[in-house]
């Protein structure tokens, strides 16, 4: 590529330690059907073949680079400041990206100017087998911007977001206390001034490896996700982050029972979560909203059984999550 032409994407892909992978994940993007972008791969300072398999790689739209370790959010902010193209765009070391996954986000943006993120459906593998499962997130914006509030709906690896987006509310956090999940963190400052979105077809495969970047340090991960989540209700609900009926909605989900300040008082969780839902969704979607809410937090019930046993505190979480269906319906 012409270093003095400016690429329309460039695909960020930060490496550690991953030489069984890291191979599929770069042809992957070399092999796209949009071709016009740039490719800069940043070596956080691997201990093992990792270089060697990066060096085999001559391509005019790669940029390799080296550097001490310094963890994944401060490498992708890195990536950030070099890159050129209006679009960014995400890889994961352990991860493929599908022959159209750029071409149909690049797509999405031009015909979506208020949108700031998409995100992609993808299938789960181990290691090197499928899993049978997929990742099928919500695609529009308002059932996005619902489930922001609660839960990240976006597969990391998938996403592009608009350069002049991230420019306006700043890049990955690499605030100790709020990262990781520093994918979650960034899509909720996003969210919270522009259009997200998922394209709701499989472009990608998001591959469950034990020691891959993404996965290191989770032991106060649950913390942190409770922190953002609240913080998510609060901004809509336009009350502080530290409200206790805030705390206690984030805390109750994400399953942090330790997190929860007093007794839970529904009736006033039930106010602040209803004045959230009504900030982020347009009041004439209230109405169809409502059935789709139904299912979604009701799929809660799936992603943390263990709280809806006998444990007094979780049985009010089970009130919430069954009343949480009947939110929009009726709101006004």
């Amino acid at each position: 590529m012409d270093k003095n032409v400016t690429p329309a994407v460039s695909v960020l892909l930060p490496v550690y330690n991953c030489p069984t992978f890291v191979g599929g994940a770069i042809e992957s993007i070399l092999g796209q059907t949009w071709t016009d972008f740039e490719l800069i791969v940043i070596d956080d300072g691997s201990t093992d073949e990792t270089p060697a398999v990066l060096q085999r790689y001559n391509d005019s739209r790669l940029i390799l680079l080296s550097q001490p370790n310094r963890g994944l959010s401060a490498t992708l902010n890195r990536g950030i400041e070099l890159a050129r193209g209006r679009f960014i765009a995400r890889q994961d070391q352990d991860d493929v990206s599908l022959p159209e996954r750029l071409a149909k986000q690049v797509l999405l943006f031009e015909s979506s100017p208020r949108c700031g993120l998409v995100g992609t459906w993808a299938e789960i593998w181990r290691d090197s087998e499928s899993t049978g499962r997929q990742h099928r997130h919500a695609a529009s914006n308002t059932e996005l911007q619902f489930e922001l509030l609660l839960n990240n709906p976006f597969v990391h690896s998938s996403v592009m977001m608009r350069k002049s987006a991230l420019d306006d509310v700043g890049g990955y956090s690499v605030d100790p206390r709020r990262q990781p999940p520093e994918d979650y963190e960034l899509w909720s400052r996003i969210a919270r001034k522009y259009e997200v979105a998922n394209i709701p077809e499989i472009l990608h495969v998001y591959r469950e490896v034990q020691g891959s970047m993404s996965r290191d340090g989770q032991a106060p991960f649950v913390e942190r996700l409770v922190t953002i989540c609240a913080e998510n209700i609060a901004y809509a609900a336009k009350v502080e982050a530290s409200n206790r009926h805030v705390i206690n909605i984030a805390s109750l989900v994400h399953g942090a029972l330790h997190r929860v300040k007093g007794k839970p008082d529904l009736r006033a969780m039930m106010e602040i979560f209803r004045r959230a839902a009504r900030a982020v969704v347009p009041e004439e979607e209230r109405a169809r909203y409502g059935r789709e809410a139904e299912r979604k937090i009701s799929a809660l019930r799936y992603s943390y059984p263990r709280l809806f046993g006998m444990n007094p505190v979780a049985r009010v979480l089970a009130s919430l999550v069954r009343r949480t269906a009947a939110l929009l319906k009726g709101s006004g």
